[in-house]
């Protein structure tokens, strides 16, 4: 359980979970460090991709930062949260610790699910993270259906649901959000759908996508109402994320809500050209940094000094610089590992 001041027990980057919005200075001072932290691990993610030291592939939430904090601020103990790809900042903001997220990355046995999962496959169930999923879209019923369970067994959780703008052209998506729909009616889907719209899916920017692109309004032929927040806005996204998670646990209907936002990295590690988008353009997203604008608030506002600012961020560095240490000394999993909670035994869970 995290503590008082947001952090789980061992000192973890942990949802506050008390369902007020943090909007106080020492709060927003909280999230603040959340957010620098993120940035900080992510930094190091890429440098240790680039070095060779991470297989499989990376994606990382550069730029995003205010979507997950915003809406994990509202997580209640009992929610369940599924993402796609981009789901280092979920189980950090969830209660993980750096150390055993980053060794995850790295494939090593003290890792988040014993090196199996990778960058893209984090899952965290006792602690709400009902996986990171690879491919795009294929999360989206899994999400919906663990909606409905929760409201099935007579509980008033609910399932924070992130998803891409590239997820929303495909399939599953429609087919899930028919279904949530359809069981929204009967009040049996506490589904909250946000949708990270990034602007590009890989290298293809949603104009190019879909001919339709406001992509909240996707949701209005599957009975589901919805809105805009911008994504690079914390205090934005705060208001949004509490009253939308309410207005979800309250109904037992889905809601949807599309975060403006943009990833200021590349769309992975080695896409290093980024053909698709001018650095004019990135430039002009960089201006309007969460990070940056989270900072400029608590300073303008005295909440906060330039001495502090910096403490701040080389905790943060410290942090991130304890957790790759700890990933590269840790253990390559054995092979019989890959036989290992593959299935449940007799009296198992």
């Amino acid at each position: 359980m995290p503590a008082k001041d947001g952090r789980s027990e061992n000192g973890d980057v942990g949802a506050r979970g008390e369902g007020a919005v943090a909007t106080t200075p020492e709060n927003l001072a909280e999230l603040y460090q959340k957010m620098v932290l993120i940035r900080a691990f992510e930094d190091a993610c890429q440098r240790a991709f680039r070095q060779g030291k991470i297989g499989g592939y990376l994606h990382v939430y550069t730029g995003e930062e205010a979507v997950a904090t915003g809406f994990l601020d509202a997580y209640r103990e009992g929610d369940r949260v599924i993402t796609a790809y981009r789901d280092h900042p979920h189980a950090l903001l969830l209660g993980a610790s750096p150390g055993e997220v980053m060794a995850e990355l790295y494939g090593k046995r003290t890792g988040l699910v014993k090196g199996k999962g990778g960058s893209m496959h984090l899952f965290d169930v006792k602690r709400g993270l009902m996986g990171g999923y690879g491919i795009v879209g294929g999360h989206i019923p899994v999400g919906v259906g663990l909606a409905y369970a929760l409201k099935y067994q007579n509980t008033d959780h609910i399932v924070q649901l992130f998803l891409g703008d590239g997820a929303i052209n495909q399939g599953a998506f429609h087919e899930a959000a028919n279904l949530a729909g359809l069981w929204g009616k009967d009040e049996m889907c506490p589904c909250l759908f946000i949708i990270e719209n990034n602007q590009y899916g890989m290298g293809t920017s949603v104009e190019r996508a879909t001919a339709m692109t406001d992509l909240a309004a996707k949701f209005d032929s599957y009975a589901i109402e919805h809105e805009k927040v911008d994504g690079m806005d914390l205090l934005a996204v705060l208001e949004c994320a509490h009253r939308a998670a309410e207005r979800v646990r309250e109904s037992g209907r889905p809601y949807a809500v599309e975060a403006i936002t943009y990833r200021i990295a590349p769309h992975g590690a080695a896409d290093f050209l980024e053909k698709y988008r001018t650095k004019e353009e990135v430039e002009k997203w960089r201006e309007r940094d969460p990070i940056g604008m989270v900072e400029k608030r608590l300073l303008d506002s005295g909440d906060l000094d330039e001495e502090r600012i910096e403490e701040i961020k080389q905790e943060a560095k410290r942090e991130v610089e304890e957790a790759v240490r700890f990933a590269e000394e840790s253990e390559e999993p054995p092979a019989e590992e890959l036989y290992t909670d593959v299935y449940a035994g007799e009296g198992e869970e």
